[in-house]
């Protein structure tokens, strides 16, 4: 089974002047991930801002870092769509690119019963050989993955975790006692990383990585290790990040703070619009007060 390692990062989509995919940047952003301690890249997720990217795109972004990674690290393609025919033959040209994964969103805007939801994501499965990560994220989907739905489709072969983002510790630690051993259950929240890990969870999908990512990291190998309070301590240093970085919509915050490193990936694409003077201010201040006490 491949293993994505407990740190995996939902890496943005870094954008020219023109808000054309720079690859450039693209090149730069992937060589920091890894040099942070990034497990795993996942490509083309929410914060790769798939919904305003065509499926050239996503496939062209999805090749490119496959070939700059070069097997140092893991690669997942987002490969959902609330189209399971689209989502379907992009997921058979991601796994014919050489991916290491597939990560599947649960359907947006139609809201499918649980019945629906299962029969999408276990077409999908039937399409490639690859690990299948499930995405649950009813905040931005309108529809919530139920525990019983995601227990059922863990008994298919390839579909091998979550990335649970409902905020819901309770319906998580039914996964994990019910689920059959070896499932993974990854939080989607930076905020709730330690929490899910303390019950049992494997790692996490992370946003704040791309700027905290080496003290991320830190945080989780001190958890596994044993070291519970010094994890406990990093977590609480940490959390003012975590929640900086959703001031306003993922990934213009993030995009921002990692211009403020130094680290070029452009703007978002309309709907999306640029963290506004205030929100500039706030998340300024909040990664210079975390700089100055690490």
């Amino acid at each position: 089974m491949t293993e994505f390692g407990r740190l995996m990062t939902a890496m943005v989509t870094p954008f020219n002047d023109e808000l054309k995919i720079d690859y450039e940047k693209t090149d730069k952003l992937i060589e920091h991930l890894i040099k942070t301690g990034t497990d795993t890249i996942v490509v083309c997720g929410t914060t790769g801002e798939p919904s305003t990217l065509s499926n050239e795109e996503k496939l062209s972004l999805i090749k490119f870092a496959v070939e700059q990674v070069k097997g140092r690290c893991k690669v997942i393609a987002s490969t959902g769509t609330n189209n399971t025919r689209v989502s379907v033959e992009l997921t058979k040209k991601a796994t014919k690119i050489g991916v290491d994964g597939i990560l599947l969103v649960s359907p947006y805007y139609n809201k499918p019963s649980q019945e629906g939801l299962y029969q999408h994501f276990k077409t999908i499965a039937e399409s490639t050989h690859l690990p299948i990560m499930l995405y649950n994220i009813p905040g931005r989907t309108a529809i919530n993955i139920s525990p019983e739905t995601i227990i059922r489709l863990s008994k298919i072969n390839n579909i091998t975790s979550v990335k649970e983002a409902s905020g819901d510790l309770s319906a998580a630690a039914y996964l994990l006692d019910k689920a059959p051993e070896g499932f993974k259950v990854y939080s989607g929240d930076d905020s709730l990383a330690l929490p899910l890990l303390s019950i049992g969870g494997h790692g996490v999908v992370s946003v704040a990585s791309h700027v905290i990512g080496h003290q991320i990291k830190t945080m989780i190998d001190n958890f596994l290790s044993g070291k519970v309070e010094e994890a406990a301590h990093m977590h609480r240093k940490m959390l003012p990040t975590f929640e900086g970085l959703f001031v306003t919509t993922n990934p213009s915050p993030v995009k921002y703070a990692l211009e403020m490193q130094g680290i070029h990936v452009g703007s978002v694409r309309l709907p999306l619009v640029p963290v506004n003077e205030q929100e500039a201010e706030y998340i300024t201040s909040i990664l210079e007060h975390f700089q100055k006490d690490n």
